[in-house]
């Protein structure tokens, strides 16, 4: 076991610096293994031992940036205003009432958002670079700060660096050092150099060093720097030619830079947009609340009276959703941790509000749509015939699977035809040097790793596709190991010291014959690759180990064969598919594949029709491009498309963008997924960017908005249908809030018109009363809303439209449940004070009520009547919007409980139960207990008047969404239009 340091101290595993060292001798030191690499169990260990492998990060969530945010915006600042006004009238009651909810609320937002905070803070560790090792034989992704010293590490294109690794194997290895050492230029790395140990960090080029990214070129790295975003809160000033800058300017950039300021404050240009539009919201409520005021005002002929203040305070805080926001937060939290039990990583609260609103979906073919797992079906030597490998359930082990031979090249090959069976791998191979080079160029012209641990189980380290040709290759006693290790091992991981067979001149007739043979292995659903190879007779350069130009070694080459490899659909990516198309959801596949072989796979998973052979040429030519046909087209032409491209083969980054481009033109919501490094601009550019956990490079993921952690297709699906869920549960307490609101102000506003004896408005719900609606009776049942599961038919409608959350028909409803509750509260208290009583609203009622002033009676009686047909409205209406296009009492239409569904309905959602059964219970103590009832919320019990209210109770009901029949149906777009 290495020697135990202490973190922190700079101490190290190894006697010496591993850049001094060959890396046998830090392979040995560290006891580890180049093929099986750690145990878990000692991996585990020496996490514990050496700690993470990370820096101190210090405090991640910073607990008086959320006290500041739960302070400072419009809504609190409303209850702040209002709370001041209270004390500053001596109005104690409402002053310490409006104070305790304040209290509330920041206590309850800090909690919550420092919950959410934390639980964002996780997952953007989940998504934060990992790095792929081998641990017992198996090679999978951990996260960067799991690695320990002995692991050994993976590292592609495109990948951030984990930790500093002392490199063992590098075959044109480069990274870029720029965030380390301020140089512009990748440096290339070399893995059997070994350097002093006084050697500075940037010349110690057999160690790659932590959050340097893998490149093989500059146009990696200009793409991961393009990527990067400043976070500046500071306007520029804008300068002219010469670099200088007008006063005007100066002066403009700090008034901008101040208006962000207050923007954010207000919390208008900060956070995802739904937040920043609830933000605007709440301002404009606040501008309504105070026109309410002034309105107010003016109707008592702006008389300074306590009493008149204090209606004009609950009259602009009726308008305030004191807790929307904090419900928004809880719902956000709870859905991104729903989301990773689904096997999605939320990067950006975007993403969010964007997913429901997905039309369309832009997914690769390999590992996304197929499994991944590529193995060789066909491998065509040409002047002998065709290899073919039999079906295997282990794609790394090459002994399962027989392999048979056919003296026919593919376009000639029968399915009858079985072939012949070859008994071992020598008969195959002996005598025929064709296949022998083949094979040279199949094993040592590849990076992956392909062997057997020492318990019995076969393993692969590298690329899939690299795997499984070393897997062919091994198939037949060709492995890579027999090659460069043991004795008489050449090491040579790409020219081989070898002669040749005598090569024949290639003809356009060659050429015609490879390519017929390559469409007819790629119409067989394969990736098709080339092998080539040609003696390379300069030993003096290979020799002195000087640096080989690739433009000088990879021209002349003398064709081999082609092998043909095959990815398999995952199970469950066709029914994926149909789903997105139940969904309104359109899925195109961008494939770097030959149009052959994406055409297959996609009539396979249903992408394209599965007698797309009958299709006409012209339709199908629409349906099927490649890159370069799709990049020749303008956008005009693009626009005049019948529809954009099903499959697009050859795809390159551009392509991508170019796809997005026009969706966009089209009016749709583009999801782009990528993995690669190249992927990053379009992963950008898409409404939502989608990288592959597992697969995926480190700058993918960077450019991302979610990110898959099985890589699988099905997982979109499940993205947006969470999505889903997500929007129509803010649309429900949004809803449901904004109609009490309306409610609470029409009644304060509408009921102006009653004057008391003193020709003074009498309230119709008092201020404590207002408070409680909003905290309580509605801030609760908002919360159990946000909670609500999808919808039975929430991938059975099209996606949410662009306007957002507030489409017309939400503000309708909004509109009328809130005009129709304050038309019922206003009658109640109609009813009460001139139906069955005698119409004197007495004096003072507002402020007090006392045994010697029994005028108050009828008021505080007719009070507690519209204070309790409120609380029941709203307290129905939470479990109304439980499905917003189908009653209380019917949303099971084929249910066979035809009277009792409802019973299970309101049971499923435990906390909207217990948080509305909470609002009906408290609401008789607060009516019948003394002091509580007539000092605090200014009403008095009733009896006879719950007639009213039950009466009203079914007005409500009966106004509300009448269902529809149990043998009634709708279509899509029905039920788009139709509002039942």
């Amino acid at each position: 076991m290495p020697k135990k340091h202490d973190i922190g101290s700079g101490g190290s595993p190894l006697d010496h610096p591993a850049h001094s060292l060959p890396y046998e001798a830090v392979i040995k030191e560290l006891n580890t293994s180049l093929d099986e690499g750690l145990t878990p169990d000692e991996a585990s260990y020496r996490l514990q031992q050496y700690g993470p492998n990370k820096l101190d990060e210090g405090e991640g969530v910073s607990v008086v940036n959320i006290l500041v945010r739960q302070v400072a915006n419009a809504m609190m600042l409303v209850l702040i205003l209002a709370m001041a006004v209270s004390f500053g009238i001596q109005s104690w009651i409402e002053g310490g009432v409006i104070c305790a909810v304040i209290i509330l609320n920041i206590v309850a937002g800090f909690c919550q958002e420092y919950a959410a905070e934390k639980t964002m803070e996780s997952l953007h560790s989940l998504s934060s670079p990992t790095g792929t090792v081998s641990r017992n034989g198996q090679t999978f992704s951990v996260p960067s700060s799991e690695i320990v010293p002995g692991d050994m590490v993976e590292l592609r294109t495109g990948d951030v660096v984990p930790a500093d690794i002392r490199l063992v194997e590098a075959v044109n290895f480069e990274t870029d050092e720029a965030l380390l050492t301020g140089e512009s230029l990748p440096v290339q790395k070399e893995c059997d150099s070994i350097f002093k140990e006084d050697t500075g960090s940037g010349d110690r080029l057999n160690i790659a060093y932590s959050s340097s990214t893998v490149t093989r070129g500059r146009e990696i790295g200009s793409i991961a720097l393009a990527l990067r975003s400043s976070d500046s809160k500071r306007r520029p000033v804008k300068r002219g030619p010469t670099g200088k800058a007008k006063k005007r300017s100066y002066v403009q950039a700090w008034t901008l830079t101040g208006t962000d300021a207050v923007g954010r404050f207000l919390g208008v240009n900060v956070g995802i947009p739904l937040q920043r539009k609830l933000s605007k919201l709440a301002c404009l409520l606040f501008g309504v609340a105070v026109v309410f005021v002034i309105v107010f005002m003016a109707a008592n002929l702006f008389n300074n009276s306590t009493e008149v203040i204090m209606y004009a305070v609950a009259t602009g805080v009726s308008m305030i959703p004191a807790c929307l926001m904090v419900v928004l937060t809880i719902t956000m939290a709870v859905g991104t941790k729903r989301m990773v039990r689904r096997n999605v990583i939320v990067r950006k609260l975007d993403s969010l509000e964007a997913l429901g609103a997905v039309t369309d979906i832009c997914s690769d073919k390999t590992g996304t749509l197929t499994q991944g797992k590529m193995v060789v079906k066909k491998a065509w030597i040409p002047s002998q015939g065709t290899y073919s490998v039999g079906t295997s359930n282990e794609p790394f082990n090459p002994t399962v699977g027989k392999i048979t031979f056919i003296p026919l090249p593919p376009v000639r090959l029968d399915d009858e035809k079985e072939g012949t069976v070859a008994e071992t791998p020598e008969t195959l191979v002996s005598g025929n040097r064709q296949l022998e080079d083949f094979l040279d160029v199949a094993s040592i012209a590849n990076l992956s790793h392909v062997y057997k641990s020492e318990a019995g189980e076969w393993n692969a380290r590298g690329e899939p596709t690299e795997i499984a040709i070393q897997v062919f290759a091994s198939r037949l006693n060709w492995n890579r190991d027999r090659w460069t290790k043991g004795q008489g091992a050449t090491l040579a991981p790409v020219i081989w010291d070898k002669d040749s067979s005598a090569p024949v001149p290639m003809t356009d007739d060659h050429r015609d014959k490879i390519l017929q043979n390559m469409e007819e292995l790629a119409k067989m659903g394969l990736r098709v690759l080339a092998l080539a190879h040609r003696p390379y007779t300069e030993q003096a350069q290979v020799l002195e180990g000087a640096h080989l130009r690739r433009e000088d070694v990879e021209t002349g080459l003398c064709f081999l064969g082609l092998i043909g490899l095959y990815d398999p659909p995952r199970p469950e990516t066709a029914g994926s598919i149909q789903a997105c198309y139940r969904a309104g959801i359109v899925v195109h596949m961008v494939t770097g594949d030959h149009p052959g072989t994406a055409q297959v796979i996609a009539q396979q998973v249903g992408i394209l029709p599965a007698d797309f052979s009958t299709v006409a040429a012209d339709v199908a030519n629409d349906m099927v491009m490649t890159a370069s046909e799709f990049d020749k087209l303008t956008d005009e032409q693009i626009d005049a498309l019948p529809t954009l491209p099903l499959v697009i083969a050859r795809c390159a980054p551009q392509t991508k963008v170019r796809m997005i481009d026009a969706l966009h033109r089209r009016g749709r919501f583009a999801a782009m997924t990528g993995d690669g490094v190249n992927d990053s601009p379009s992963l950008k550019h898409a409404d939502v960017g989608i990288a592959m956990g597992q697969a995926g490079s480190d700058v993918a993921k960077d450019a991302s908005d979610i990110i898959l952690t099985d890589d699988n297709f099905a997982s979109i699906l499940n993205a947006i249908e969470e999505g889903r869920r997500i929007f129509d549960n803010i649309q429900k307490f949004v809803l449901h809030l904004l109609s009490e609101n309306i409610a609470q102000a029409c009644t304060l506003l509408i009921g102006l018109a009653f004057k008391d004896a003193d020709n003074q408005s009498v309230f119709p719900l008092s201020p404590v009363e207002i408070l409680w609606i909003i905290m309580i009776t509605s801030g609760m049942p908002d919360m159990g809303l946000g909670m609500e599961v999808a919808a039975p038919d929430i991938m059975d409608r099209p996606p949410q439209s662009k306007q957002g959350i507030f489409t017309w028909e939400v503000i309708v409803d909004i509109l009328v449940y809130g005009f129709w509750t304050a038309v019922l509260c206003l009658a109640a208290f109609s009813v009460r004070v001139w139906g069955f009583g005698n119409g004197n609203l007495a004096r003072g009622c507002n402020m007090e009520w006392s045994d010697e002033i029994r005028d108050c009676d009828l008021v505080f009686r007719a009070r507690a009547t519209t204070f309790v047909c409120l609380t029941w409205f709203a307290l129905f209406l939470a479990w109304e919007m439980v499905n917003l296009r189908r009653s209380f009492f019917r949303m099971q239409p084929k249910s066979n409980k035809y009277f009792t569904q409802w019973m299970y309905d309101v049971w499923r959602n435990k906390f909207l139960f217990w948080s509305i059964m909470a609002g009906w219970i408290t609401m008789f103590p607060i009516l019948y207990i003394p002091v509580l009832n007539d000092v605090v919320f200014k009403h008095e019990p009733i009896t006879w008047e719950w007639g009213i209210v039950a009466v009203e109770a079914v007005l409500s009901s009966w106004a509300s969404k009448p269902g529809n029949g149990p043998n009634e149906s709708f279509s899509v777009v029905e039920r788009e239009s139709i509002r039942f």
